[in-house]
């Protein structure tokens, strides 16, 4: 008779005993480094071994920026491109709009030794929330992702790589904060940007 096989390994079970390793697993498991943005939110972070992680970008950015020479890289989930809708809601959160957030993306940025003319941007999101891009009423996701490159263009940065659009798409984003390494997760596929 043969010993029991172990119990499988879940996402989110951990070896204490063992290093962690990529070998096997899903780049976009659950990692003890990893710092979940939440809508409306920003976070920055310089140490190797952590990631940034933001979960269902459907019209929302996730925008991320990174100095490979610093070594910083910063995520923020934005919901709605113009602050103007709600000054006092973009006083108390400006990671709610595009046109406030990534103003103070970049200053925090600045903050932990980033430079702007070394930054590499890379956004995704901005789905349609409509069957079809002609029954999204609002646009929101357009809207986002055209009031970031006016703010990012009238700024001298550019926009380093996307993945925008599509019907009513879901999408979890990973920042390595080491490599600056973005991996996508959309629809069971993950794919680097």
């Amino acid at each position: 008779m043969s010993a029991p096989l172990p119990a499988p390994r879940r996402a989110l079970d951990s070896a204490p005993d063992a290093p962690p390793s990529d070998a096997g697993r899903p780049l976009l498991a659950i990692r003890a480094r990893d710092v979940v943005v939440g809508v409306a939110d920003l976070k920055l972070a310089s140490a190797p071994g952590e990631r940034l992680i933001t979960y269902a970008l459907g019209s929302c950015l996730g925008i991320v920026i990174h100095d490979p020479v610093a070594g910083v890289a910063g995520l923020l989930h934005a919901m709605l491109p113009d602050s103007t809708i709600d000054r006092a809601k973009a006083e108390r959160n400006p990671a709610m709009f595009v046109d406030t957030g990534v103003p103070l993306l970049f200053r925090e940025s600045y903050r932990l030794g980033a430079r702007k003319e070394r930054m590499i941007v890379k956004v995704a999101g901005g789905a349609h929330s409509g069957a079809t891009e002609a029954d999204d009423q609002f646009q929101i996701g357009k809207r986002n992702f055209l009031m970031l490159r006016k703010l990012l263009w009238k700024n001298n940065v550019l926009v380093h790589a996307h993945d925008v659009g599509g019907c009513q798409t879901s999408r979890t984003l990973v920042v390595d904060v080491a490599t600056g390494a973005v991996t996508i997760r959309s629809q069971g596929a993950e794919t680097s940007l």
